[in-house]
């Protein structure tokens, strides 16, 4: 089953009990498909192969448990997280495959368009301050600042990392787990990391004030800090960041670049369907870039899985900080949207509707995006 899901570059393995019927899912290009049934008698048994491998306990069946398993099969060697859920029918399992290797991920092919490339780039060599990468769960925000640090992965700077989890490895990185349960937080560790004189500072995520206090102090203190935050678009960063009590001059004198970035599903090239487009797919309010008169439909065949995609491509929106911007954080101007399309910066919605109008992908991928447009 793992051998099975990590041929189809599957993230999360999904076992699951319900009244009836058992089932195994699995996660392809951050969509569901059901992979196999299982008979309710079966169940157990594979419940306890997976927690003795997790080294969990096997006669605890009310609370949720978590672990880790070291997967090894021929060649094949890569962690996988596990979390174990008490349901109505049983436990659900879900098997997070992490991939160990980052040898394949370069910031040139994740999808920034080569003036985004350039601005993020502009940010990330800085010797200080802070680069921030914002987006939901799942939208290849770790992939991106993986990638970042590879970059910086140099004989010269000492790079320090804490993740929840560690996703990847990197030789030459010196890269911490974080464990809430005996106090090592994403702050605590921070802490730490200004006693270890570092160069780049890479956390995981920006959760709380505490962490966003100690990320901005190791910026200010002439340090490059990687991170990412949960908002909506690269603008909404900055307003994040003063929520959480950071004073607007500190986040102007300390915000190197700001990002948001999605994950888009590309059309599977095997089966793709011509169709004649409708002006009514757009959602209401939205106005479109360029006129639209045939698109491209999901049909599904062997190569996708049936499902009419096939991979998946960042979209992203890069905002580079520079003096003008800084001023208008100072004075509390969150309205800015003017000065950025006098750089030409283009936000998440018009670099999706490029893929779109390319035949790339399909209206239902990129339809979210329109909506905040």
């Amino acid at each position: 089953m793992i051998g099975e899901a990590r041929n189809l570059n599957s993230s999360d393995i999904h076992i699951e009990s319900y009244e009836h019927k058992c089932r195994v899912r699995i996660r392809v290009d951050g969509m569901m498909v059901e992979r196999r049934l299982l008979k309710r008698e079966d169940y157990p048994a594979l419940v306890n192969k997976v927690k003795i491998l997790a080294n969990l306990d096997i006669a605890e069946k009310r609370l949720p448990q978590d672990g880790r398993i070291n997967f090894k099969q021929g060649d094949l060697q890569f962690d996988i997280r596990v979390s174990v859920l008490p349901t109505l029918f049983g436990e659900k399992i879900v098997l997070r495959l992490l991939n160990n290797d980052a040898t394949d991920i370069d910031l040139n092919t994740l999808g920034f368009s080569r003036f985004d490339l350039e601005n993020y780039l502009q940010g990330v060599k800085k010797p200080n301050g802070i680069v921030l990468i914002s987006g939901p769960t799942g939208s290849g925000k770790t992939t991106t600042l993986y990638a970042t640090l590879k970059l910086l992965n140099q004989e010269t700077r000492n790079v320090l990392t804490i993740e929840d989890p560690v996703e990847y490895t990197l030789e030459g990185i010196n890269q911490v787990q974080l464990k809430e349960s005996i106090g090592l937080n994403f702050a605590a560790a921070l802490r730490t990391f200004l006693r270890q004189d570092p160069d780049v500072i890479m956390v995981g995520e920006i959760r709380d004030t505490d962490t966003a206090n100690m990320a901005i102090r190791a910026a200010l203190t002439g340090h490059l800090v990687l991170s990412t935050i949960h908002t909506n678009s690269a603008w909404g960063t900055v307003s994040r960041l003063i929520d959480m009590g950071i004073p607007p001059f500190l986040v102007a004198s300390t915000l190197n670049t700001t990002a948001a970035q999605r994950l888009v599903r590309l059309l599977c090239t095997h089966c793709k369907q011509q169709a004649a487009f409708q002006e009514t797919l757009y959602p209401r309010q939205f106005r479109p870039f360029t006129n639209i008169a045939q698109h491209f439909l999901p049909k599904g065949c062997e190569h996708c899985h049936y499902t009419g995609y096939k991979g998946r491509k960042a979209v992203y929106e890069v905002i580079p900080m520079d003096q003008e911007l800084a001023i208008e954080i100072k004075n509390g101007n969150m309205y800015i949207q003017d000065l950025l399309k006098e750089r030409g910066i283009r936000t998440l919605a018009e670099n999706a509707f490029e893929l779109f109008s390319a035949g790339l992908t399909g209206i239902d991928e990129i339809y979210p995006l329109l909506l905040n447009y």
